[in-house]
């Protein structure tokens, strides 16, 4: 149990304010729950109403009761990391690692890694457990921002709603687009047959927005190398869009029904390769590029050998 004591030194603002502001490294989300739950008392008394307005003199004691374990096990998952302090960690995460334990993969996820990685964690929302904050599809590789206090999880969510937080990959789809760049705007929701696979659904039948900025960095006869930028981040965004336009990303096994190109892949040839956001402390940009796997380069210099044999 933590416990903070203070004494109010000036009037009229509202309980959970005053406390996120003398409490920085607190959420206001996180001080509300605590406010809720009967953590808060003021002048010895039991405050349970976040709208309360403090006045001078009064003396705030706050608790905080030590976070609670997650039910889940902590596994001793290899870790690529490209950034970490005591605020955030940031991966480049191999194909097959399921982000979230699930119906199917109870374990050996990216959060069970997590668990074994930072074993102090202080926890979200009173649990300790890291917060993820984006998801990567389980074949999708790449960098992946993990937050590891309340403060960053409330900051980097803030950041992506925001879309002050700028991700971008590199995919390789099937065909020659006709131009060089574009932006595909077209809702995404779940598809109404199939309720593993996303579609192209309208707003108004409960799709949500979905906006893919890309542009072309080579063409490889009658593959792309494109550089994809999220403005949002909706469930198999990426994926979804290429194939509406007509070229899906090479190896998807949902999305696309395009032939074998002679390299053994894991899964769809989609890489998170570059992720740019502000410290949820410092304020300070952090940016970081993940080299794409073995088998992503490999599936490059195969087309390009075959360019070059076309020649």
């Amino acid at each position: 149990m933590t416990e903070f004591n203070l004494q109010v030194e000036e009037n009229n603002k509202r309980l959970d304010r005053y406390l996120s502001q003398e409490l920085p490294d607190l959420s206001r989300s996180r001080i509300q729950q605590l406010i809720e739950q009967g953590n808060v008392q003021i002048n010895g008394k039991v405050c349970t109403s976040k709208k309360i307005n403090v006045k001078i003199g009064d003396r705030i004691t706050l608790e905080i009761p030590e976070a609670q374990p997650l039910e889940l096990q902590a596994e001793d998952i290899p870790l690529d990391i490209l950034y970490e302090d005591d605020q955030l960690l940031i991966l480049n995460k191999p194909a097959g690692l399921v982000v979230h334990p699930a119906p199917g993969h109870p374990d050996g996820t990216l959060v069970n890694a997590l668990l074994a990685h930072c074993p102090n964690l202080p926890g979200i929302g009173g649990i300790q457990r890291p917060g993820i904050v984006h998801r990567l599809d389980k074949d999708t590789t790449g960098a992946i921002a993990i937050a590891k206090t309340d403060i960053a999880y409330q900051s980097l969510q803030a950041q992506l709603q925001a879309k002050t937080a700028r991700r971008e990959y590199l995919g390789v789809v099937y065909g020659a687009p006709k131009t060089e760049s574009g932006s595909i705007d077209l809702p995404i929701g779940r598809h109404p047959q199939d309720r593993k696979k996303m579609a192209i659904i309208p707003i108004e039948q409960g799709g949500r927005s979905a906006v893919t900025h890309w542009r072309v960095l080579e063409r490889l006869g009658n593959y792309t190398l494109i550089h994809f930028q999220l403005e949002t981040g909706r469930t198999h965004q990426i994926r979804v869009h290429s194939a509406k336009i007509g070229h899906p990303i090479v190896g998807d096994p949902v999305y696309s029904s395009g032939h074998s190109v002679g390299v053994n892949l894991p899964g769809q040839a989609l890489h998170a390769w570059r992720l740019k956001l502000q410290h949820p402390l410092s304020a300070e940009s952090i940016e970081v590029t993940a080299p794409p796997p073995r088998t992503f380069t490999k599936l490059l210099e195969v087309l390009q050998k075959r360019i070059t044999l076309s020649n």
